[in-house]
Parts: C-alpha cells; sequence; structure tokens
C-alpha cells in the first residue's frame, strides 16, 4: 500500500517521537482504553437510566462524565492523546445543561431550545442506544476490512445511529470501543488530508467512517498501532492546508510569467492597476469592496467581475502560508510549491501581486484530471487525484529554486529567491517589518544566522547567486573588502554607544592646528545615503547585541520612521536641520543575547517595530557525534534540561546553545576541544548562572565535576591527560541518555569511526 519513502520515513519518525516519550506505549494504550470501557462502554451505559443517565453522559462540568472525558480529559487516567473534538459550542453533544439557567438545553446558537428534564433524560436515552447499536455493528467489521465494508458501515451507522453516527464525539466514542477498527481523527477533512500525504486517492463519498480501513492497513503494514501511526502523520504532516492551482499566462502567451516565477521563487498575478491589495481582508465586505474596484478598472458582466474578484481575493488573502501551489499551463503543471510568505505587492511590474514559495519540484506534468482550467487562481477540491501526484512530485523533499537566471548585469540577478530554514524566517520577518531581532540563549548561532541571511539577500540581486557563489570581487562588493562599506554592515551596540555614532553628531578633529567640533554622519545615515543611490538593491545593518545599547536614545526620531509603511516619510534632523528618510531597501538585523536581558525588558516601541525570531538550543545538530563516549546532541538536551530546573524562572534564556560544541560549523569531534570548551566555556558560563548557589550547580555539572563540600569545580579533572575519567563525570548526571536512541546511534557511529582503516592502509 506505501511507498518505500513514506514507509522508511514513517518509520523513522516513529522512532524519534518514541525516543522523546511523546507516544503513550502499547501496554498505556490498552489501559486507556480499558479505563474508558469501565466507565461508559456499552454495558455500563445500558444499565444507566433517567436522571442519573443523563448525568452521566451530558454533565458537562462533572469531570466523570461522558463529554468531559471525550473533549477535555487529560491526565495519567486518561491522557489526551486520542484525537481532539474541540471547537464549536457544547450545542454539537445534542444537549447540555446551560450555565446561567441551570436548564437543560438543545438546539443551536441561533435557535435555543429550553428542554425539561424528561425531555432532556430522552435525548440521552436516544444517544445512549445508538452508541450501544453503534459500538455492536461496529464488532461486526472483519480485520483489515476493505472500502466497500466501511461504506456498509457508513451507510449502517446512520440508518441505526443517525443522531451521533456521524458527529466528531461519536465517532470518538466509537474509536475507543474499537480502537483497531477506526482511526482517531474525528473529522472527514483530516482524514482525507493524511491520506493524500500517504499518496493515497481518498475512497468516494461524505461520512467519517470511508476513509478508517485505508488507515487500518497502513497501520497493519508498519506494524504499529493505529494511534501510533495517527500521532506520527500528525507529526509529520502538520496541519491540514490547502491546494491551488496558479496559471502561468501573461494574457498573451501559455507560460509568459512562468520565468517570474520560476527563477522569483514566487507565484504571481496581474491586475496592476488595482494598486496594493495588502488592507484588505478575505469577507464579504472586502469582496463587495474588490469587486466595485475591478467593475470600474476591468469593464465586464456581473458574473466576470465577480469570478475576477474572488480570484484576486483569494490570492492576497485566501493563500495561506504552508498551502500547496500548482504552476500551471492549462492541464500542464509546471512547478509544485510550498507558500512561504505573506502577500506581497511589486509596484514595478506588470505581475505586481505576489506570494514567496519554495519550489518542491519543478518537474513537468499533467493533472490526472481537468480542473480549474479556465481561471487564474482555483482552489483544488473535487479530484483528490491531482493532490496525490503533486505530493509525489514533491516527494523527495528537496527545495528547488530553479535557474537563478542570469550572471550579473546592469539589473543585476534579481530578487532573492525564498531562503529556507532559519534564514528562510529572517527573510520572511524582513519582508513584513523591515526589521528582525535574533534573541536566544548564547551560543544559538545568532550572529552567524544574521550573517549569512544578510549576505544571501545582498549577493542575489547583485550575481543571481548565493553569497558562497560569488567571486572574490563580487564578494567585496557585498562586504565593503577593507572599507566594510559594503551593503551588508555591521555594528556592535554597547553602553556608550550614542545617537552621534548612529545618526550624527559633533565629533572632535583638528584643523589648523586647533582643535573644533565637526558634523559627521553616523553608520546609519551613511548606509541609507549609499541605499538612496542603489535602489535595486538591499542595504542590511547588522546590529550585534543590541539590547546592550540604549535603543530609542540611539534611534532618536528615526524610531518611528523605520517602520516598514513609514519608509520614504522624512524626518527633520534636530542638528544639521536636514531632511532624512530611511529608504525602502534598507533592513536591519538586531541579535540579542536573551541571557543579558530578556525581551520583556526592551523598549515597547522598539517591541512594535521589529519582528522577532527565536533561536534556541538544537541538539539535532550534533547528533550521532560522540567525543571520549559522550554522545553531544544528548548530553547537551540532559545538561540543558537540568538547567531549566535549577537555575530559576528565567531558565529558559540561560541555556547553553549548541554552537559551543561547533566550529566551522560542524560538531566538535576532538576530545582535547571538546574537554576545553567544557572547562573554559560552558563551565564559567553556568558558575555565572549560579553565582554563590554551589548546590544548584552541583545539581547541574553533578558530583564528578563540583565539589561541593569545598565548594568548587574539581579542575584537577582537566589537568594532563583525560579521556574516561572526564567523560564519566560528564555523564554521572544524566546516566539516562546512555539508553535513547540518538544516544546508542551517535556511540554506534563514533565506533564505526574509529574502525575505519586510514587512507591507504589494509584493511
Amino acid at each position: 500500500m506505501l511507498d518505500d519513502r513514506i514507509r522508511s520515513r514513517i518509520l523513522d519518525d516513529h522512532k524519534k517521537l518514541t525516543a522523546d516519550g511523546k507516544l503513550l506505549s502499547r501496554s498505556q494504550l490498552d489501559a486507556s482504553y480499558r479505563t474508558f470501557r469501565s466507565r461508559f462502554g456499552p454495558d455500563v451505559l445500558a444499565g444507566l437510566d433517567g436522571e442519573e443517565l443523563l448525568e452521566t453522559m451530558h454533565a458537562h462540568g462533572n469531570r466523570d462524565s461522558l463529554v468531559y472525558w471525550l473533549e477535555f480529559k487529560n491526565d495519567d487516567e486518561f491522557p489526551a492523546r486520542f484525537g481532539s473534538i474541540s471547537g464549536g459550542s457544547a450545542f454539537k453533544f445534542g444537549v447540555f445543561r446551560g450555565k446561567e439557567s441551570g436548564n437543560w438545553v438543545s438546539g443551536s446558537p441561533q435557535n435555543v431550545r429550553q428542554l425539561t428534564v424528561q425531555e432532556a433524560v430522552e435525548i440521552a436515552r436516544k444517544h445512549r442506544d445508538e452508541l450501544i447499536r453503534g459500538t455492536a455493528r461496529l464488532g461486526m467489521v472483519p480485520d483489515l476490512a476493505d472500502d466497500a465494508e466501511y461504506r456498509g458501515l457508513q451507510v449502517d451507522l446512520g440508518r441505526i445511529a443517525p443522531s451521533v453516527g456521524d458527529l466528531a464525539w461519536g465517532h470518538k466514542y466509537f474509536s475507543l470501543m474499537h480502537p483497531e477498527k477506526l482511526d482517531d481523527y474525528h473529522n472527514a477533512d483530516y482524514q482525507r488530508f493524511h491520506l493524500v500525504k500517504l499518496l493515497q486517492v481518498p475512497p468516494e463519498g461524505e461520512g467519517r467512517y470511508l476513509c478508517a480501513g485505508r488507515f487500518v492497513a497502513a497501520a497493519d503494514e508498519l506494524g504499529l498501532p493505529i494511534n501510533h501511526l495517527t500521532t506520527t502523520l500528525n507529526h509529520r504532516d502538520g496541519e491540514p492546508h490547502a491546494y491551488w492551482r496558479v496559471d502561468t499566462s501573461d494574457g498573451t502567451q501559455p507560460r509568459g510569467r512562468w520565468p517570474l516565477m520560476r527563477d522569483g521563487a514566487c507565484v504571481a498575478i496581474g491586475w496592476p492597476d488595482l494598486g496594493d491589495l495588502s488592507d484588505f481582508e478575505k469577507d464579504a465586505a472586502n469582496k463587495q469592496r474588490l469587486v466595485e474596484l475591478i467593475g470600474e478598472r476591468h469593464p465586464g458582466t456581473p458574473q466576470q467581475v465577480g469570478r475576477a474578484a474572488a480570484q484576486v481575493l483569494n490570492f492576497a488573502k485566501g493563500i495561506a502560508e504552508g498551502d500547496v501551489v500548482l504552476a500551471c499551463d492549462g492541464q500542464a503543471v509546471l512547478g509544485v510549491g510550498r507558500v512561504v510568505g505573506a502577500y506581497v505587492h511589486e509596484p514595478a511590474s506588470d505581475f505586481p501581486h505576489r506570494r514567496a514559495v519554495e519550489w518542491l519540484s519543478l518537474d513537468e506534468w499533467r493533472m490526472p484530471e481537468p480542473e480549474g482550467l479556465q481561471t487564474t487562481v482555483h482552489r483544488l477540491r473535487k479530484a483528490p487525484a491531482n493532490l496525490v501526484e503533486a505530493e509525489r512530485r514533491s516527494l523527495g523533499g528537496q527545495i528547488v529554486h530553479g535557474s537563478p537566471g542570469p550572471g550579473p548585469s546592469k539589473t543585476g540577478g534579481g530578487a532573492a529567491p525564498r531562503l529556507v530554514g532559519v534564514a528562510g524566517r529572517i527573510q520572511a520577518v524582513l519582508e513584513r517589518k523591515g526589521q528582525a531581532i535574533l534573541y536566544g540563549p548564547p551560543g544559538t548561532g545568532k550572529t552567524y544566522w544574521a550573517e549569512r541571511t544578510a549576505l544571501d539577500l545582498a549577493s542575489y540581486p547583485l550575481a543571481g547567486k548565493p553569497f558562497d557563489g560569488l567571486s572574490e570581487g563580487e564578494k567585496a562588493e557585498v562586504t565593503g573588502g577593507p572599507s566594510g562599506l559594503g551593503s551588508v554592515r555591521m555594528v556592535s551596540f554597547h553602553p556608550a554607544y550614542g545617537y552621534e555614532d548612529f545618526i550624527e553628531g559633533y565629533r572632535p578633529e583638528l584643523h589648523e592646528g586647533r582643535m573644533t567640533f565637526a558634523l559627521r554622519d553616523g553608520v546609519f545615515k551613511e548606509l541609507c545615503r549609499d541605499a538612496e543611490k542603489r535602489p535595486d538593491r538591499p542595504f542590511v545593518l547588522i546590529i550585534d547585541e543590541i539590547n546592550r545599547g540604549d535603543v530609542t536614545r540611539i534611534f532618536g526620531e528615526l524610531l518611528t520612521v523605520v517602520e516598514k509603511d513609514k519608509r520614504g516619510k522624512s524626518v527633520v534632523l534636530p542638528l544639521s536641520r536636514a531632511a532624512f528618510r530611511v529608504p525602502p531597501n534598507v533592513l536591519l538585523i538586531g541579535t540579542m543575547n536573551t541571557a543579558d536581558r530578556s525581551i520583556a525588558l526592551l523598549d515597547a516601541a522598539l517591541r512594535r517595530r521589529f519582528g522577532f525570531v527565536e533561536l534556541m538550543p538544537d541538539a539535532s545538530l550534533l547528533e550521532g557525534v560522540a567525543v571520549a563516549d559522550v554522545p553531544l546532541g544528548p548530553w547537551l538536551e540532559a545538561l540543558n534540561r537540568r538547567i531549566c530546573e535549577h537555575v530559576g524562572r528565567d531558565a529558559r534564556n540561560l541555556q547553553v546553545g549548541h554552537s559551543f560544541l561547533m566550529e566551522a560549523g560542524r560538531p566538535v569531534r576532538d576530545a582535547a576541544r571538546f574537554f576545553r570548551v567544557v572547562r573554559d566555556e560552558i563551565i564559567p558560563l553556568l558558575e555565572e548562572y549560579c553565582y554563590e548557589d554551589f548546590d544548584a550547580l552541583h545539581a547541574i555539572l553533578g558530583g564528578g565535576l563540583v565539589d561541593l563540600p569545598n565548594r568548587a569545580i574539581r579542575h584537577e579533572l582537566f589537568e594532563g591527560p583525560t579521556g574516561p575519567e572526564l567523560g564519566q563525570a560528564l555523564l554521572a548526571p544524566c546516566p539516562e541518555v546512555l539508553t535513547s536512541l540518538k544516544a546508542v546511534t551517535s556511540l554506534d557511529e563514533a565506533e564505526a569511526d574509529e574502525d575505519e582503516p586510514d587512507a591507504g592502509s589494509p584493511s
């Protein structure tokens, strides 16, 4: 049933989730099912009647009621691991006691029906009887039943359990009674979404039971409980997203705008005279507003204008980040991409309305079924086979930017494509706000990512390729060479840094043998002046340690005009009395170490004007590496857990970053180097966190490294030959890491590396 690549990925993800303790064991699952049945199974419900039945089934305020267990129960007795039915009001259960009146009610929010107790009891009896009949019918479904069997189940439940069978809570009840025969997705849209991600065309028809056989078969093939399969798919696939067809014609020739989309890592549509649609929302009022605008500038029949307005509004506000787009020419698909940015308007283009994408596949193929061929923007819904084929084509998981276009020219190489990972997150914030702050504990790569992102953003418009692909001359143009006055510049804030350094101020200078004061431009003013001369390129200023300066004093009146929507507006500088503006092509990237100062302490005006990207320790970058029998990734995770437990309320911001254990972008592999990092960098940092609190330091580092009676670090361990004894001391506070799958993998790979023969030696 499953593609080999999908099978392998699911099993890998399942192993990771198991190692991280995010799955219930089979015995825990069985215990939870038994507990639920003992409280609310058909035999129990059959023995209840009257008000006792009503209270047991539908009393929301009673934590021992069926509805509470189905929607809210989450503890050791019954963990919330069996699919959510949250959302909506209590009307979804058919009957409940109103909070204000204390009376039982039914109906809908628009049509509330007050019930007598006897009327409420009758509804509870009906629900009870349907749950009993439905559970019995499920028991008749054979093992590994096919689609036809489940279609029959859907029909029968609609007949014998019409009030509860096709409700989310009814489906959850039945899945807890028969977890081997039903999935625990209680929403049909979720079922179909995850089947598409499994490259399965969902069965035809509507209902919550039609897809169950596919999940049963997949779980059986993988040797997993269905609950483990669905949890793993949730982790792998995320929330359901939409699929969209976007036409690539420019109105005169097919595929006329495909090069723009492919090379610019975007999808785009025309209607340039509509202007910027950023302030539109996807609602009836804004659609009518757009209908009037299009009718005025593109006259046509009411149907034509209405369709055009719906498509344009869908493109600008209906498509969500994470949705998948198919760039098409008729039924031919030219590229499959994931939307990674909000709507942006490029006024200089005749295709100005754009959404940034990561191209996942640039293979050309044909939709199995025609859909939306006469539209520019169309949500794909009717033919699941098209969605499955799009997923199949992008299954490689590699992000493809396409050809970067021609080399350097007078107009440069074009806008930077959508960057990926952390750089992509920073790029998205810069597009939205114009300035970003990277924050997090020490050693999480804040300055590294600021520089790497800035260099790539500046390199693509220059030469159509990332910084690493530039020639030495091109790199010097970006960095400025020895002068440092390129399109990417860097400054560090500190307590003595001021407005006069950043914007303008009087500085002493010797003139004809006399000391005078001259008005000089600061680094930001110089950058903005240079950026105005080259509006075709971004100019990026990296402000390292931005929180160490008095930002409101340093920025002064410019704190207003750095806002994205105020770029280009002039202010009069108080010293020079000159008009000054911040060009739109100026970007700011700040870094701040949260071990020094929390974001909460930053000026509120500053926080509003910057977007924030949090960078936390990422032990996955150290996976597969063990030094002196210490698996670096699991050891760092365990160390940070102890820091969070023993340092205090702000401990999350005081963790140890992964870059302490990396050099030249790779994990440390030399034992002597690793032990020096621990001695000279990590231990002093922890001593600072635990100043004068050796009990906390002992709890974090363990007795092997901390001499608690003498309130001292055992520095003698680092003197002379180091090896097993020091490694044992590092692992003593966290022996459990050696039992994790990550650690076992790291140690196995390290052992294999040691056994590898030297090049040229006999093996």
